[in-house]
């Protein structure tokens, strides 16, 4: 039996690098990261997203890359009311929220909204 520990990175695929840097960096606080030969990565806590432009990703790599085809959930030590004002004075529409989900280690009140590919970004406080 394999036993995972955690989620080093995963790789989004977009139409647009530069403008995907920007919104990461901008919106989530997310830092840019040069490697690899210009390849750029969004870090955050000990994890990181590979960006991989469309039409040009790096192998090995999905089997049909799309921009857009991403749903991702992440927990944000800001306060869910801050988050809402921060996307509503950067522009950036609110989906769905608050709402309560359920994550991977308990009870979540979550916002959701789009990134520039149209993927589905979930900015979460765990509920104690």
């Amino acid at each position: 039996m394999i036993r995972i520990d955690r989620l080093d990175h995963l790789v989004l695929t977009v139409a647009d690098i530069a403008i995907s840097c920007d919104f990461y960096s901008r919106i989530l606080g997310m830092s840019v990261e040069t490697f690899a030969e210009g390849r750029k990565a969004l870090k955050f806590g000990g994890q990181k997203i590979n960006l991989h432009h469309a039409g040009h990703e790096f192998d090995p790599k999905a089997r049909h890359p799309t921009p857009g085809s991403g749903d991702l959930c992440f927990i944000a030590e800001t306060q869910l009311a801050d988050v809402i004002t921060h996307l509503e004075a950067s522009g950036v529409a609110v989906e769905e929220g608050p709402v309560e989900r359920t994550g991977a280690t308990g009870r979540l009140r979550s916002v959701y909204f789009r990134d520039p590919d149209g993927n589905l970004i979930e900015v979460s406080n765990l509920i104690a």
